[in-house]
């Protein structure tokens, strides 16, 4: 953010527990330690943790935060990629605001704590034949704050949208500590400040700003930026809301919509020698009605092929890999549906097609999807796997050239990668894996996340999919936005947190602001406190990221 963008920076913390606030509230270096990293590759320790109890802790925290003009980060699981829940102000754990009400199955809703995990909201809903359909790869541990913060997608995105489809209310915390629910359908509470300040100042610019300003045409999945082409196609502030990764508001309560379960499902999975004809192939499965189309590249296969177990094999030769799922009202046409898609692929020049018509199967099936987890685990220690460039987007029709330019990037660099994705939606997800003995691997990783930026750019695609902006991205986003764009994210910032306290550095980028500050796996790091560093390895190892942080260095104020 430019520095006329806010009334004054936010300012030091005091090392004084707010007045008014009853969570815990910490300054200690173990505290800070513990979530000064997260999913993604950034460090950054904050000046102190503060974890509300309940909606009215949050409000007074953030009322405090205000009078003093102090920076605020929120964070849920803290399993983000792009490094929006890692920063140097307050961090606000909320994921102790985990209270799920019972589910409503007639009007299939339920309201959730932004703690709460989506695999607890997915079980509940199982339990009255539903599910929330948004299943990121993340769902076991991610919470449904998260989610909403970053405007969450997964596989089954490709027929039943991202998470935005699925929130119908939202209880937030605005700049100033109001507190107000936003509700689709419902007139918007206008005494909010913020509220208002955006209505007067920004509404009309967002709705006449011309389409090429709101959004990345032909893009199927986005989440950079502030989401100005749904928030003016709907007029639902809800959408404008979602996707804003706390820079907007801070979510204390979500109601999300739940869809039933399919009655019954089959896959089907099919190899392709050119990344032309599979990506023909994928735009044949999504007008087919596929429920997920996920792409594995020839980098995913190779390294997948050396994963024990019973995967199964694919040919030497194949260039790329789909796997699709469809969804039926029964058995009998869900085979149907498979014998259909077959046909389709030999049309668009598979050289093997593999049908899954029972749940055994398919789990065999998708079971190719997960196979290079293992085997990342296993390689040299030195190598990590970090997400630069995890997250890209373009039109369907430039899939073939940004796998191949990806491809080509990783050679360049010299850094070997793993590419697979949503092909349905032509959203590609990179394991980039640097050799941190290297003495120049962090030129390698700046020089990588340059090209693959351009290359986005250059096919007027997104680098946030699915994702989120975080820290890593917002510094790149006039790469891929336009000026204009950038001067519409500006305005909608200033009006919603004009003190610029609201995860700052997020969405709207600081004078200054890089991509890569300190990259946790960089041996040359000073240390963390010896119980920080156990603990953090562990969540990294166990991918326990829901696991409450101060409950592994303890948790008394």
């Amino acid at each position: 953010m430019r520095a006329d963008d806010v009334s004054d920076g936010p300012a030091s913390i005091p090392h004084t527990r707010p007045t008014g606030f009853h969570g815990l509230f910490r300054t200690d270096f173990l505290a800070r330690s513990v979530y000064s990293e997260g999913a993604g590759i950034g460090r950054v320790v904050p000046s102190a943790v503060a974890v509300p109890r309940d909606p009215d802790d949050v409000a007074e925290l953030i009322r405090w935060a205000h009078a003093e003009g102090v920076a605020v980060v929120p964070r849920g699981s803290g399993s983000g990629m792009a490094g929006g829940a890692v920063g140097s102000g307050l961090m606000v754990d909320l994921s102790r605001l985990d209270q799920l009400q019972a589910v409503d199955p007639v009007r299939r809703r339920v309201w959730a704590g932004p703690g709460v995990t989506r695999a607890r909201v997915q079980s509940a809903a199982r339990e009255h034949g539903l599910r929330f359909p948004v299943d990121p790869s993340s769902g076991a541990f991610c919470t449904v704050g998260g989610m909403a913060a970053t405007n969450a997608a997964g596989a089954h995105t490709l027929r039943l949208g991202a998470t935005r489809s699925w929130v119908t209310a939202l209880d937030c915390v605005f700049d100033d500590g109001s507190r107000a629910t936003v509700r689709r359908g419902s007139p918007l509470p206008v005494d909010v400040p913020a509220i208002r300040r955006f209505l007067e100042n920004v509404h009309d610019r967002v709705l006449t700003a011309p389409s090429r300003e709101r959004s990345h045409i032909g893009v199927r999945k986005d989440s950079s930026g502030f989401a100005l082409s749904d928030y003016a196609r709907s007029g639902e502030l809800v959408d404008l809301l979602i996707g804003s990764e706390g820079s907007l508001a801070i979510f204390v309560g979500l109601e999300l919509a739940l869809a039933p379960l399919p009655a019954a499902t089959s896959s089907v999975l099919a190899e392709f020698g050119s990344l032309e004809n599979a990506v023909d192939a994928a735009s044949r499965a999504r007008r087919a009605g596929a429920s997920a189309c996920e792409l594995l590249d020839r980098t995913f296969l190779d390294f997948a092929a050396q994963a024990a177990g019973n995967i199964p094999v694919v040919h030497g030769a194949s260039e790329a890999v789909l796997l699709v799922e469809v969804e039926a009202p029964d058995h009998a046409s869900a085979v149907v549906a498979a014998a259909a898609l077959e046909r389709e692929f030999d049309s668009s020049g598979a050289v093997r097609v593999v049908l899954a018509l029972d749940p055994v199967a398919e789990a065999a099936l998708w079971s190719l999807r997960h196979a290079a987890s293992p085997i990342l685990a296993r390689l040299d220690p030195a190598l990590k796997s970090m997400q630069l460039i995890e997250d890209g987007a373009v039109p369907p029709e430039r899939l073939p050239e940004y796998v191949r330019g990806t491809r080509a990037a990783l050679v360049h660099r010299g850094v070997r990668g793993v590419i697979f994705g949503h092909a349905g939606d032509s959203h590609v997800h990179v394991n980039a894996l640097i050799d941190v003995r290297l003495p120049d691997w962090r030129s390698r990783a700046a020089g990588l996340l340059d090209d693959v930026t351009g290359l986005v750019s250059r096919l007027g695609g997104t680098i946030s999919g699915e994702h989120g902006d975080g820290r890593l991205r917002t510094p790149l986003l006039d790469r891929v936005w336009s000026p204009e764009s950038m001067a519409l994210f500006r305005d909608v910032k200033r009006a919603f947190d004009p003190r610029g306290i609201l995860n700052p550095g997020v969405k709207v980028p600081e004078a200054g602001q890089t991509s890569l500050g300190d990259v946790k796996y960089d041996p040359a790091l000073p240390p963390l406190p010896a119980s920080a560093r156990e603990a953090l390895d562990s969540i990294e190892r166990e991918r326990a990221w829901s696991c409450f942080r101060l409950s592994l260095v303890g948790e008394a104020s």
